[in-house]
């Protein structure tokens, strides 16, 4: 899938994935896309919920050995 900017969020608990992506998402325009990597389980349910909350459209959600990979549009 195609993005405009990527977050390492690997190695970070709760919640700081959501609010490095939160200011990340504030560096991009309307419409781009965010790619996060993170390591965190409970980052699958957060991103979900974060998405929900602030209107931004999580494209998708994928797990390989323990690294989970978001897609998150900014509305």
């Amino acid at each position: 899938m195609n993005f405009d900017k990527e977050l390492d969020a690997r190695g970070l608990n709760c919640p700081l994935p959501i609010l490095r992506a939160k200011k990340a998402l504030g560096e991009v325009g309307s419409g781009q896309v965010l790619k996060i990597l993170s390591t965190d389980p409970g980052s699958v349910k957060d991103f979900a919920a974060f998405a929900k909350q602030t209107g931004n459209e999580l494209l998708s959600t994928a797990e390989a050995g323990g690294e989970f990979t978001f897609f998150m549009k900014k509305k």
